[in-house]
């Protein structure tokens, strides 16, 4: 029988209680495992024991968001929506077998959406069932708080708010905690956990290397397009002052600033949306995430890389056109002359010749046009963030890029979040995946993917030598219908994009005008 969610279903005994999964073909799922409790703006607490088994085959509540999305692009990257509760500390598990002996490697999942959206099930392709299945791993995928639940910074006013600023990641390191706890009776081994996330999952990949109390919870980590720009982060308004603009509309004196943790979660968020918009027109931003201080040590490209992160082996990348979002071109059909003009309109003659001669070089196998779709957002960051930990690290540090052209729309380069099906081994599920050579590429860069999980080397059968990177020789897994290295392929082109790219800004904390308040806004992840 494919499926069991009855008496005879999966039963595991965690440390507070035990709890029944279903088996669906060969897999044992368990949805909304609590593991965690928290009041707003403090941090997380275990969860009290209980009684009897609970069922665990629903997902459970996502953290809410500041405004609603309006859903688009959803061919590219087709999303899933839930209901939401700020008490939203709920993982998912997926494992082949709950046998205690069997320590499989397990794979710790990330949701993307900055630091303020996203979920666990957010992304189709966030599925854990094949992972499970074809790769023998332990999947988790976790919820955390977000946005104002997760990062307000409530210090000044009050001992119990001194991180607030950091409760998502602090939900995050309690996760992870349960792991160590428990995921030995889902099979899985607990000294063998490997974190890994997607854009701002990526991004808290990074800074949990950075937080003293994970260290040991984990020990391999893999960042996909998730190396913020330190330039992201100018400007920004004060904890402080965002608060007091939160009371403003809501009648409270700031003395009695505790009075926000009973606000109902409706008109919080309005109070929130309403001191963003006022803080901009004041000229200043508001980024949600994390901020140092005894908790979080720093952004390791703006201070150093802890000493335990130098010791986990680490695997980090990006995809070629990340936010290239513009109007679609017949970029397949174009000759050779078309393309070049395209790129020397768009960078000007004298830039787009140089960038033209660098990218052939870079690129051999990708169509020259795709040169004005380059990515200079998390590129230049990524590269820093290789950089500087090989040459440190004791670990080692590999680095890939997903270079892929689609046929969409005339032709589109691999976009942000276009390499999440293929690690997930889920491209099957993912209309827009079924492109030539796409089986291929989802075996091979799961493959790696759980390769790196269970060894801390991503090589597998069907790729090149993968070697890791150095001081002083950044080595590149270019995962495309032919998949090749190169050395030190960087090193010529960002310069020439920082040179000659026109400016583009992206704001991805910016409000919408209170009256397009109920409109929301496009999905970016």
């Amino acid at each position: 029988m494919d499926f069991c969610f009855s008496k005879t279903a999966p039963i595991v005994e965690t440390a507070k209680g035990k709890l029944r999964g279903f088996r669906f073909k060969g897999v044992d799922h368990f949805y909304g495992v609590r593991y965690a409790k928290a009041r707003r703006f403090q941090m997380p607490e275990p969860v009290a024991p209980w009684e009897g088994v609970k069922d665990a085959g629903s997902y459970g509540m996502i953290c809410p968001v500041l405004g609603e999305p309006q859903p688009s692009g959803e061919v590219l990257i087709p999303h899933r929506f839930w209901p939401s509760s700020e008490h939203c500390q709920y993982l998912n598990v997926w494992t082949s077998s709950c046998d205690r002996l069997a320590k499989k490697p397990v794979m710790f999942w990330i949701h993307g959406g900055g630091y303020a959206a996203g979920s666990s099930i957010e992304q189709v392709c966030y599925d854990g069932f094949n992972l499970a299945k074809l790769d023998d791993v332990v999947v988790v995928s976790v919820n955390h708080r977000l946005n104002a639940f997760g990062y307000l910074d409530m210090s000044a006013f009050g001992e119990k708010y001194k991180n607030s600023v950091n409760a998502g990641m602090a939900d995050l390191v309690e996760a992870l905690r349960w792991v160590r706890e428990n995921i030995a009776g889902f099979g899985g081994d607990p000294d063998n956990v490997t974190i890994f996330g997607q854009s701002g999952g990526g991004a808290k990949v990074t800074v949990l290397g950075q937080i003293p109390e994970a260290e040991g919870l984990f020990h391999k980590a893999i960042v996909m397009s998730g190396v913020i720009p330190s330039d992201m982060n100018q400007n920004l308004v004060s904890g402080k002052e965002l608060v007091l603009e939160i009371l403003k509309p809501l009648h409270i004196p700031e003395n009695q600033a505790e009075r926000l943790e009973k606000v109902p979660v409706p008109q919080f968020i309005w109070a929130v949306n309403k001191a963003v918009r006022a803080i901009y027109k004041q000229g200043k931003r508001v980024s949600w995430g994390p901020a140092p201080n005894g908790y979080y040590v720093c952004d390791p490209l703006e201070g150093s890389f802890t000493a335990h992160s130098l010791t986990v082996p680490t695997m980090v990348g990006s995809v070629l056109a990340e936010f290239a979002f513009g109007p679609g071109r017949d970029i397949k059909n174009m000759t050779e002359a078309d393309s070049e003009k395209l790129v020397k309109d768009f960078y000007g003659p004298e830039g787009g010749g140089k960038i033209l001669a660098e990218f052939r070089k870079a690129y051999p196998n990708t169509p020259v046009a795709f040169a004005a779709d380059m990515d200079d957002m998390f590129l230049p960051a990524t590269v820093e963030y290789v950089k500087k930990k090989a040459k440190d690290a004791s670990a080692p540090v590999y680095n890939y890029l997903f270079a892929k052209v689609f046929d969409y729309d005339g032709g589109k380069a691999a976009w942000h979040c276009s390499d999440i099906p293929y690690f997930f081994h889920n491209a099957g599920m993912i209309p827009v995946c079924h492109q030539e050579n796409w089986e291929m590429l989802d075996r091979v860069m799961s493959s790696a993917f759980v390769s790196f999980a269970r060894t801390g080397d991503p090589n597998t059968q069907g790729l090149p030598q993968w070697d890791r990177c150095q001081d002083g020789r950044m080595v590149t897994m270019v995962l495309d219908d032919q998949c090749y290295t190169q050395t030190n392929m960087q090193d010529e082109l960002l310069p020439l994009l920082a040179a000659y790219k026109p400016h583009a800004s992206f704001d991805f904390g910016a409000p919408a005008e209170e009256e397009e308040e109920e409109g929301g806004n496009a999905w970016v992840f």
